[in-house]
């Protein structure tokens, strides 16, 4: 089982350094140079759904969480051949609240040595579309602005099988990447509050961008729920 894991794991490495070797990535609102002057640190907040597209366009001293689970192994030996630091928990079962702490602790300080990260803000297993308080706790801990953006291939393989509705580049093809602003906690804002703010911005963007996935995606999470 390890062993047809391990297989895998590279064979997807392989297939996304192919596609990040490949693909051409069109930038839309990009305010990276503005907060890079100003000396603002910043963290990408994106779709589960989006990871392999944002993955094949990362920055130099990426890094990014990944989950302790199967699926998070099998993402290991492509972010290595794609040179993205993989932050990960404790591996223990009875750990995960631990293993997220430290996992936040190391993206904390992987943002002070002026890097920058990616977070899947939807995952690792949903609902879609629904944002995890931990990019509002990593953004007000570490003073990094939340970059949301929505990555939009034009020619692409949509899993539709998957909760999130996956989404695979073809190669050769070009990714569109949305920029919306960037956001920074209020001075009185909770967690919760900011953590809805950074939903619907990156809900939104996503909508304006990607109307047909994302009314698909979004009805798709209402029939999972409903059956919940």
């Amino acid at each position: 089982m390890a062993f047809s894991i391990t297989i895998q794991s590279w064979m997807l490495g392989f297939v996304m350094l192919g596609l990040r070797m490949t693909c051409r990535v069109k930038v839309h609102n990009d305010p990276r140079g503005t907060l890079r002057d100003r000396g603002q640190a910043y963290a990408f907040s994106i779709l589960h759904a989006h990871s392999v597209a944002a993955a094949i366009n990362r920055e130099p001293n990426t890094a990014a969480m990944v989950s302790q689970s199967e699926d998070g192994q099998l993402l290991i030996p492509a972010y290595r051949l794609l040179q993205i630091k993989a932050i990960r928990g404790s591996s223990r079962r009875t750990g995960r609240q631990k293993g997220g702490r430290e996992a936040l602790e190391q993206l904390v300080e992987h943002v002070a040595i002026d890097s920058s990260i990616v977070l899947a803000v939807d995952g690792p297993r949903g609902p879609r579309n629904h944002v995890r308080k931990g990019i509002a706790v990593l953004s007000r801990q570490s003073g990094a602005a939340v970059v949301n953006v929505a990555m939009v291939p034009r020619k692409r393989i949509v899993l539709r099988g998957t909760w999130d509705r996956m989404q695979i580049p073809w190669p050769f093809s070009c990714v569109d990447a949305y920029f919306g602003e960037p956001l920074v906690p209020d001075e009185n804002e909770s967690v919760e509050d900011y953590r809805i703010r950074i939903q619907e911005s990156l809900n939104e963007l996503e909508a304006i961008h990607d109307a047909a996935e994302h009314k698909a995606a979004t009805e798709k999470a209402a029939a999972r729920k409903r059956k919940a």
